[in-house]
């Protein structure tokens, strides 16, 4: 697919500097671009790339003004990185869609399947399954027994969606993510550890990804819930009993143990990991490996460290961290001054009372 640079300025309301007649057919990053290829820029540091790249046409914000001269056309648009990631999206949606159902494919015959769907080789489909219409299922793709799967649902090859959970629409299960497997839960006994049943399911609303090999346990009793609109990366545990708020997103290795309330439009970096039975606030920015050991009743919120504490304070007492090793000698010698002082003081004494 080739657009020009008129075309891609009338997609995304932008003005055009330069050739409006420039074609491009690829993306590129602004220091690796070619001939045919569209980049942006919208941060001042990578700003010396715009004056060598190759590429044919650039994205810019609408105050940028160059220094020096610029090969490229430009498009002037109010945030380069929103616009980019709208051509991205119109890329993508360009693409032509699979539809079929492969004869390798196992479905049982109480299963229902929509219109326009896509089944690919070695998926299997238990009994009772329901499978919404658009939806695409890769090769050895794995959906239990009573599960259910929205409309226009992607789910990427090895990945399980256990017995009687359920996925919303318009959802992304990257390759290998398991959704209802049981919580860890286990009673310990005089003999050893005893299981206990996880009856629960668990349910994914619609506009939700979920990252590669990404675990959402299925719940105790109840559901464990993932509400409209998470994203989570590769590699995050949601356990048993588990709900997560809207718009919520996750980067990889964050771990939530069981019976967790996480709130909305919430921010986590990799590696936090979150005790059970906590109440996270909407809007709490937990820096990347941040412990989380008991709730956070306040909105909006950044924290950081282990255990987590507000965001600010943890860089001040991270400055005063370096330094404890010789903060902690000037003590022992100011110990040994006040120490000899005092001596020196109880001797005066004793000498005047003489």
């Amino acid at each position: 697919m080739e657009f020009s640079a008129e075309m891609i300025a009338s997609l995304i309301g932008g003005t055009i500097i330069g050739d409006p007649e420039a074609k491009v057919n690829n993306f590129a990053k602004i220091e690796e671009g070619d001939a045919g290829c569209i980049s942006f820029l919208a941060n001042d540091k990578y700003e010396h790339y715009i004056y060598e790249t190759k590429s044919s046409v650039v994205l810019v914000n609408n105050n940028f003004e160059p220094k020096q001269e610029i090969k490229a056309t430009l498009i002037k648009v109010p945030d380069a990185r929103e616009a980019v990631a709208k051509l991205l999206q119109f890329y993508e949606s360009m693409k032509p869609k699979r539809s079929g159902i492969s004869e390798l494919a196992f479905i049982d015959s109480t299963a229902k399947i929509g219109t326009d769907c896509y089944i690919g080789p070695f998926v299997a489909i238990a009994e009772g399954v329901e499978i919404g219409d658009g939806c695409i299922l890769h090769p050895h793709v794995t959906i239990g027994k009573n599960a259910a799967i929205g409309n226009n649902t992607e789910i990427y090859s090895n990945a399980v969606v256990y017995h009687d959970c359920k996925v919303g629409n318009n959802c992304i299960l990257h390759a290998g993510c398991v959704i209802g497997a049981d919580g860890f839960g286990f009673q310990p006994t005089e003999k050893g550890y005893e299981k206990i049943p996880q009856i629960g399911i668990a349910i994914i609303e619609d506009d939700v990804e979920i990252g590669a090999n990404t675990c959402i346990d299925r719940a105790v009793m109840g559901a464990t819930i993932v509400h409209k609109g998470v994203k989570l990366d590769n590699l995050v545990q949601i356990a048993h009993n588990n709900e997560i708020g809207s718009h919520t997103v996750m980067s990889a290795q964050v771990g939530i143990a069981g019976s967790t309330k996480v709130g909305e439009w919430c921010m986590f970096g990799g590696q936090v990991g979150i005790a059970g039975h906590a109440t996270i606030a909407s809007r709490t920015m937990a820096g990347a490996q941040a412990g989380i050991p008991n709730s956070v009743k306040k909105e909006g919120m950044a924290i950081q460290g282990t255990p987590a504490i507000e965001g600010h304070n943890f860089w001040k007492s991270s400055a005063v961290f370096k330094k404890l090793p010789e903060m902690w000698a000037e003590m022992n010698q100011m110990k040994k001054e006040i120490k000899a002082l005092k001596e020196q003081i109880e001797l005066e004494k004793a000498k005047t009372e003489l």
